[in-house]
């Protein structure tokens, strides 16, 4: 049960529940989508992705405005589905608000996989907290994204396990060989050329972002990635900023080839306190110096390690910025490997796998991980 589109940008559950889908029939259930009415809503769409894994779409008519009435139509969908599939084997959950929807069901095992401070969003509903507290008395299995987070919550639940961002070094790697082709977005920018992927929302900060592009007008800054939740015509303007938009998960090594270095300009605000960037190991596989607002999960333990360089300010990530264009970087990719090298998505998995078993849980692809 996810608030994830799956198709918005591929992170942690595209990561893990590609992975599970080779021993489990995974459904993943987004949240609705909303059309005006007609004869054939609500209705759910569904569809397979490349990753075998089944996406289940709720498309609902327009919100009539009745508290409740979206999970109530919402909760018939999914009945229907297991009445078709089954109970759920692992009952899965990243948005704790889809126990309205999802929480009647008879799961073998409840697993809540907490990648995010979600009460921390923009446009959060006042329920999340007191719904995640639900979900982890209820949840046999609790995981988090981060250090933070596994700090935050295992106040709230001793047993809770941390898993941190980790990394498909193979895929990112790519960037390093020198014969990806230059992306045609990016032909005709001018080096350097400074880069950031990933969802463009309230936790950007623009200022700091525009404040770079003022210092350094001989600077290209590549910003790839869907904006969601701002208004795109808050984004800074200026000659040596460019707003690429989304790209598709395989292109981003060949992205990652043509930059310089790499920006990670975060804001400091409660949406970010707990978050741990999927994009550090990343940029850092693909070769690609990194600098980053000082972001506990970054800090710690990127900064502290000397693979990632820390600016608070503006004028502290042009300094940084500037050192490692133009620092050797034989030396720091050595260390970079090996960090890499005890951190993987596959690792990752097969430990979540291994508690999921160790809870009684089978693979068995008659039966339905649901996510």
């Amino acid at each position: 049960m996810s608030h994830l589109p799956w198709d918005l940008v591929l992170q942690r559950p595209q990561h893990l529940l590609s992975r599970a889908a080779r021993d489990w029939r995974v459904i993943y259930f987004e949240e609705p989508r909303f059309e005006p009415p007609g004869p054939d809503l609500p209705r759910l769409a569904r569809r397979r992705a490349a990753e075998g894994i089944e996406i289940a779409t709720p498309v609902l008519p327009y919100w009539d405005g009745v508290p409740g009435s979206v999970e109530r139509v919402q909760r018939s969908l999914l009945d229907a589905l297991v009445a078709e599939a089954g109970q759920p084997d692992v009952l899965w959950y990243y948005t704790p608000l889809a126990q309205a929807v999802a929480g009647h069901l008879s799961p073998g095992l409840t697993v809540y996989d907490c990648m995010d401070e979600l009460s921390a969003f923009k446009g959060a509903s006042p329920q999340m907290l007191i719904e995640e507290r639900r979900l982890m008395r209820r949840a046999d299995l609790v995981f988090t994204g981060g250090q933070s987070l596994y700090e935050a919550k295992r106040a709230i639940r001793p047993d809770v396990h941390c898993f941190p961002s980790s990394i498909d070094r193979h895929h990112f790697v790519q960037a390093r060989a020198g014969g990806l082709p230059e992306p045609s977005g990016l032909q005709g920018i001018p080096g350097p050329r400074i880069g950031w992927f990933g969802v463009v929302d309230e936790r950007l900060d623009l200022e700091l972002l525009a404040a770079c592009a003022e210092r350094r007008p001989d600077w290209s800054f590549i910003m790839i990635g869907p904006v969601v939740k701002i208004d795109p015509a808050s984004l800074p303007r200026r000659a040596n900023i460019h707003w690429l938009g989304g790209r598709a998960y395989a292109e981003l090594p060949a992205h990652l080839a043509h930059w310089d270095a790499g920006l990670m300009p975060f804001a400091i605000n409660e949406a970010t306190r707990f978050i741990s960037p999927t994009k550090t190991p990343e940029y850092l596989a693909a070769g690609v110096p990194a600098v980053s607002t000082p972001i506990a999960d970054v800090v710690r333990p990127w900064g502290e390690a000397g693979l990632v360089e820390i600016a608070g300010t503006a004028e502290e990530a042009v300094t940084a910025l500037e050192r490692v264009l133009l620092r050797p970087r034989e030396a720091w990719l050595g260390k970079v490997d090996q960090h890499l090298s005890q951190i993987s998505w596959d690792k990752t998995w097969g430990e979540m796998a291994g508690l999921i078993r160790a809870a009684g849980q089978e693979p068995a692809r008659a039966g339905a991980m649901r996510a």
